[in-house]
């Protein structure tokens, strides 16, 4: 039985195996809700459970007890595929997130230690039903998560300085399903990559500085984790020749970049607080070649181990956030913010499995105090369209990518 050449079969399809649908790259622009509200601009401000995963020091702020819980719902308006045959909406309209933490002020130390959990980044772009270059209609999805469980501490050094560092137990895995179900043809099998995944260690150092009454300055430094993903399984369809298994699935070259930002607060009055940050994120060294590896077959007539190398080399970026917090009265407070970041993947390194990588997004939200110990916080983030033209194999040129849409977000507070 003639033996296949599986390299050349997997033409597309694994230039890269996630879709940001609201990120800067692959990363949120905040973690619970001030943070988010404020577009992201919480270096200098962190002071909720939030700051365990954005400025550790800030768990310093925290007096007595808190607890922070959120949800987060994304609906996309535009998440979409376009080629000669497609102009698609993924089936996957709606994402669910959520968090939250638990922090507890020292009695014997000028220092709080909290734990939290938080949905870091990652999304996934799912199209059912896309007319397929070889006349057929099939599935194309890639999902793709990170999650990560973060304890840590936050002191106060001097009444101005606060330290604060956390590490964080990651988890991520990913599936995807690429024209599975149709026949193959010359340079081109469908593929399903099922379960593979990785836990692995990080950490995050901070620190938060008052000059005065009026003015705070926040930095943070996180540490690059790489993200090996193992573990899976995969099948490949070679139509009247059956299907073929391999039981090692492995695909590496994904990683938490390496981040140092800096952050200014001012109050210019007892009511209002405004804040900005630079954060400058090296996916450079993160996302640069994606290898993956499929071994462990019983197939005659597959190879027993192939390797695919797909270059990607993505852009480091610098992203801006402004926010603003005004208090309006003694329960209620409101939110403003913006975040902008360069898409960092390259055009020519784009897919229909790579959406649009977002931009800009702006803010809006509130905060009630329900009574003297609960707090709900709620708002509004709007992820402005962002369409992204390229050359495919697979698609032919000028297929476009296209990625808008809106979060809602809500924490619910308890400090005691």
């Amino acid at each position: 039985m003639k033996r296949f050449n599986i390299s050349a079969l997997i033409l597309c399809g694994l230039s890269i195996t996630t879709q940001s649908n609201a990120t800067n790259g692959i990363n949120l622009i905040g973690y619970g809700a001030e943070s988010t509200l404020m577009g992201g601009a919480d270096t200098a401000v962190a002071r909720d459970t939030s700051a365990l995963n954005t400025n550790p020091a800030g768990l310093a702020q925290i007096k007595g007890k808190l607890f922070d819980g959120y949800g987060s719902l994304l609906r996309t308006t535009d998440l979409a595929h376009k080629d000669t045959l497609n102009d698609q909406q993924a089936d996957n309209r709606y994402v669910l997130l959520a968090g939250g933490g638990y922090a507890q002020q020292l009695e014997s130390l000028p220092c709080t230690a909290g734990i939290g959990f938080f949905s870091q980044g990652g999304a996934g772009a799912v199209y059912k039903h896309i007319k397929t270059p070889f006349g057929t209609d099939d599935e194309m999805s890639s999902l793709f998560g990170i999650a990560k469980v973060t304890p840590g501490l936050g002191c106060q050094v001097t009444d101005n300085l606060s330290i604060g560092g956390s590490v964080s137990l990651i988890y991520a895995s990913i599936e995807q399903k690429f024209f599975y179900d149709t026949p193959p043809a010359p340079g081109f099998a469908g593929f399903e990559n099922k379960g593979a995944d990785t836990i692995r260690f990080g950490f995050k150092l901070g620190a938060q500085y008052k000059l005065n009454e009026q003015w705070a300055l926040g930095a943070s430094y996180t540490e690059k984790t790489e993200l090996p993903l193992t573990g899976g399984t995969a099948k490949f369809n070679f139509g009247t020749l059956g299907i073929v298994k391999y039981n090692e699935l492995s695909i590496k070259g994904f990683a938490l970049p390496r981040e140092v930002a800096i952050g200014a607060a001012f109050k210019p009055n007892a009511d209002l607080l405004l804040s900005a940050k630079l954060n400058w994120i090296n996916w450079a060294d993160a996302i640069n070649d994606v290898t993956t590896k499929w071994s462990d077959t019983s197939s005659t007539f597959a190879p027993a181990v192939m390797v695919d190398v797909r270059p990607q080399d993505w852009h480091n970026q610098i992203v801006y956030a402004l926010g603003a917090a005004y208090t309006y009265n003694d329960k209620t407070t409101l939110y403003a913010g913006y975040n902008h970041g360069k898409n960092p993947v390259p055009k020519n390194n784009s897919s229909a499995l790579l959406a649009a990588t977002l931009e800009d997004h702006i803010t809006l939200g509130f905060a009630r105090k329900l009574d003297e110990t609960w707090k709900l916080t709620s708002g509004i983030e709007f992820l402005l369209p962002k369409k992204v033209t390229y050359d495919s194999p697979l698609f032919g040129n000028n297929a476009e990518v296209r990625n808008e849409g809106f979060f809602i977000h809500f924490m619910l507070s308890k400090q005691w």
